[in-house]
């Protein structure tokens, strides 16, 4: 049957849209695979966060030119480190799914 796969807790059949199994229960973890690294957009957030570097990197373009114009002011900054602490404490899963 096409569209079937095997449950990750207890092996039984599932089908491969199915978030959690029926039987046990188990989270079946669709792996979520974006393009953007989050942990180099943290690196960039800490170091060049200022800036806005992290925004463009993640492809919020206007985001970046906001941080850009008012970088004097060391908001930005601020706010990076803020969004560099998030950025860590995210898991991959929804990391990808937000920005990938």
């Amino acid at each position: 049957m096409s569209g079937m796969v095997f449950c990750r807790g207890c092996g039984k059949e599932i089908h491969e849209s199915a978030r959690a199994c029926p039987n046990c229960g188990a989270t079946q973890s669709a792996s979520v695979q974006g393009d953007k690294s989050r942990i180099a957009a943290a690196l960039l957030a800490f170091f060049l966060g200022g800036f806005g570097v992290h925004k463009f990197y993640l492809g919020k373009i206007g985001q970046g030119f906001l941080y850009l114009i008012f970088c004097w002011t060391f908001i930005p900054s601020f706010i990076a480190f803020i969004e560099f602490i998030l950025y860590l404490c995210q898991s991959d899963e929804d990391f990808a799914r937000k920005y990938g």
